[in-house]
């Protein structure tokens, strides 16, 4: 979770001040964002918690050993969201090769894979550690939580890399080019 959510305050802040756009009610102002930032950080990370315990239905207790599980299973998440994009990357370089290497991009494929698979032992041990204080109902309703966070993430992201002159995020067919 801290991965996501350290993604989606830094996207959602991101998209508020480049956007100019509203939060809660209050107007995010160029130029007082860089200064403002740890305390627009701390107030959204509060809010964020204060929506996923309504949301989820979490005491106290509970939201103290979810914070609890988000630091022993953020660094694992960052640790991996960074290996897979740094193969995507390697992918994405070997793929606009006009001759890619075979073996390369071979390896890239099984590396990518396997960080799948580790992804997915993660996510298991993760969900194991959450059982424990949480009920089956509201895990449920945590995932559906993160969904939405990576979802609106996302389309900020899309959002700010096309006020930024379309740099950033492009959607294309990775290798699919027609040859001459």
């Amino acid at each position: 979770m801290i991965s996501w959510m350290t993604r989606a305050i830094r996207l959602t802040i991101l998209g508020l001040t480049l956007g100019g756009a509203t939060a809660y009610g209050q107007t995010v102002r160029p130029g007082n964002t860089q200064t403002n930032r740890p305390a627009l950080e701390q107030q959204f990370r509060e809010r964020v918690a204060r929506l996923a315990q309504s949301r989820i239905g979490l005491s106290d207790g509970q939201m103290t050993q979810l914070e609890q599980s988000n630091a022993r299973f953020g660094p694992q998440h960052n640790q991996l969201a960074e290996q897979e994009r740094e193969t995507r990357r390697q992918l994405r370089v070997e793929m606009m090769a006009v001759t890619p290497n075979q073996q390369r991009v071979s390896d890239l494929l099984d590396r990518a894979l396997q960080l799948q698979k580790q992804r997915i032992a993660l996510v298991e041990a993760e969900q194991r550690d959450l059982a424990r204080f949480m009920t089956p109902v509201q895990r449920a309703r945590y995932i559906a939580l993160q969904q939405q966070f990576r979802k609106r993430a996302q389309e900020l992201a899309g959002q700010n890399a096309g006020q930024r002159g379309g740099m950033g995020l492009q959607r294309g067919r990775l290798g699919l080019r027609k040859r001459p």
